[in-house]
């Protein structure tokens, strides 16, 4: 007996310290990512050049690379990370929550939502009286919200379980999808091109001020799942195993719903949608780490800044001198990935 516990425990060390090595192989991956976002774009800049202005910007020798590295390029592979991350993370819980491979942020109509409060935004083109540039981020924001309301009030009715939550999300998907379609058949063709602009995602909107909203939801975000880690890692056994550990499943849901809505809001609120991100992240790390909430959160936040980060670099190399949106470039990679997902990906997750 004693030595069957030594082995196991053994066991479980190794598969821990491996599971250590991925995140922290992914960890390193995505800082030569960012530095590799930074260095590329429209204007040919320095590799040194860069690196000084990134790292002691007071004595670099050339005040235009400090300017576009800090005023433009590294706003916007901070918000590519922020966004990936928070999208990762929200797709892992989503995954978590309705035990299914295919459920995203997307899922339950929270990105088409804020594409549809974007494109009644530009459509009528109204603004906010004192923080203008807020408008249509605020507007984006706050249809997201409604979208919440709309699935907890269907899912509340008949009960909150995860079949129930799907139909009420997909129900939600199609209702401000057609709405979408709706606010683009009437709108202008300048008007047109601009809403469609918006819903392919970009990172050009991206500032300190997104950055900065954008990075503190994020963490509130993670920090509101904190407690509940070992009771997510539960709920992947099912709904009647969790409870039979002391797991309240229903509140758990809800908890867990409102920050899901909260990451998928302020991640898609100030750039446009991006897609498959929520999707393809989570399944990487699992494939990585496991189940185990408290190495998987973390591990599918860098999967989902890296995918981001790399995404935004071949935006930037696809079309030289301009920036192609990163929506197209995140659905170019996220639809084979995940078609090799589907033909590689193992039963034992599911």
């Amino acid at each position: 007996m004693a030595t069957d516990a030594i082995t196991t425990r053994s066991a479980s060390g190794r598969q821990m310290a491996r599971r250590l090595f991925w995140l922290a192989t992914i960890s390193a991956l995505l800082v030569v990512a960012l530095v590799g976002d930074i260095l590329t774009g429209p204007a040919f800049l320095n590799v040194f050049d860069v690196l000084a202005a990134l790292l002691s910007p007071a004595t670099a020798d050339d005040p235009t690379t400090v300017v576009i590295v800090h005023s433009i390029r590294l706003p916007m592979s901070l918000m590519a990370l922020i966004v990936g991350a928070s999208l990762g993370v929200a797709g892992a819980e989503m995954q978590t929550l309705l035990g299914n491979p295919l459920a995203s942020p997307y899922t339950l109509g929270f990105s088409a939502a804020a594409g549809f409060g974007a494109a009644i935004t530009i459509l009528f083109g109204f603004t906010l009286p004192f923080i203008p540039s807020m408008t249509i981020p605020l507007m984006a924001f706050l249809c997201a919200g409604v979208a919440c309301l709309m699935v907890y009030g269907l899912a509340h009715i008949r009960g909150i379980t995860a079949e129930v939550m799907v139909l009420a999300g997909i129900a939600t998907l199609f209702l401000f999808q057609s709405m979408q379609s709706l606010v683009q058949y009437l709108a202008a063709p300048e008007v047109l091109q601009e809403i469609v602009f918006w819903l392919f995602g970009s990172m050009l909107k991206a500032s300190w001020f997104s950055v900065t909203v954008s990075g503190v939801i994020l963490v509130v975000g993670v920090l509101l799942l904190l407690p509940d880690f070992w009771k997510l890692t539960a709920l992947r056994l099912g709904d009647e195993r969790a409870a039979s550990l002391g797991v309240n499943v229903g509140a758990l849901r809800r908890r867990v719903f409102f920050v899901v809505a909260l990451l998928t809001a302020g991640a898609v609120s100030f750039v446009g949608t991006i897609g498959f991100v929520g999707l393809v992240a989570p399944h990487l790390a699992r494939m990585m780490v496991g189940e185990d909430q408290r190495l998987l959160v973390p591990a599918s936040a860098i999967c989902g800044g890296l995918i981001m980060v790399g995404a935004s670099i071949a935006s930037k190399l696809l079309s030289p001198g301009a920036v192609v949106p990163i929506g197209i470039v995140t659905a170019l990679i996220g639809v084979p990935f995940l078609f090799g997902l589907i033909l590689t990906g193992k039963q034992r997750h599911w």
